[in-house]
């Protein structure tokens, strides 16, 4: 007999197209309902806490992607380094610097997002549209080696209004594909859009996502 989650991953699997990638947003949630979403085959994790990752890691199969989707600190990103698959993250060139140092250290490129700040609200991170032209037009991050930039990464602002949220991921896939054919033209590997949570994932889709970090349609509110 399937679990609640098992069942909702199965569901949300559905509707979503093939070139989009689901990240079960597991943190907060112990390792037996991580163990309960893997044995229904979702191999792709999204944690936000260096030290819950940690403990996960060590408790969890080897096969996982895990994703770090929260706010990183700089003094945080040796922790993880060793193994994280992507970074959806990343709003400064300081950051940009940390990863790379420490992807030195253990001989990986490390892949990451560009953060954007796209919503109303102003307490989340992220570069505007201006400062990340002016972050990749300036060009220091080309010389970084053990870092590559994948895509870009935002949250849409938090309200009942559809159409607002449609426009904040029609804003940020416009400027992904305004990157796309000026700063990474030619490279195959900006190609990432990670937009689109449980309450939103659809219209996320239908404005350019290529990865939805969905937690709570498929674990159930934290308790």
């Amino acid at each position: 007999m399937k679990t609640e989650i098992q069942e909702n991953l199965e569901r949300i699997r559905r509707t979503l197209p093939s070139h989009v990638t689901l990240v079960a947003v597991s943190k907060f949630h112990p390792v037996g309902v991580l163990r309960e979403a893997y044995d229904a085959g979702q191999r792709v994790f999204g944690e936000s806490r260096v030290q819950e990752l940690q403990e996960k890691v060590r408790s969890l199969p080897a096969d996982i992607e895990w994703h770090f989707i929260g706010h990183l600190q700089v003094n945080k990103v040796k922790y993880i380094a060793p193994y994280v698959s992507l970074i959806h993250a990343v709003d400064s060139i300081r950051l940009l610097r940390e990863i790379d140092r420490q992807g030195g250290r253990v001989e990986r490129v490390i892949p990451c997002l560009l953060q954007l700040h796209v919503a109303r609200e102003e307490t989340k991170f992220g570069f505007s549209m201006e400062e990340c032209r002016r972050f990749l037009q300036d060009g220091e991050w080309r010389a970084l080696r053990h870092v590559r930039i994948e895509g870009l990464m935002c949250m849409a602002s938090n309200t009942s209004d559809t159409g607002r949220v449609r426009a904040d991921f029609r804003a940020a896939h416009d400027f992904f594909e305004e990157l796309r054919s000026t700063v990474f033209s030619g490279e195959t590997t900006f190609s990432k859009c990670s937009w689109g949570m449980s309450g939103d994932y659809g219209m996320a889709i239908g404005e350019g996502s290529t990865m939805v970090r969905i937690g709570s349609a498929i674990f159930g509110e934290r308790v």
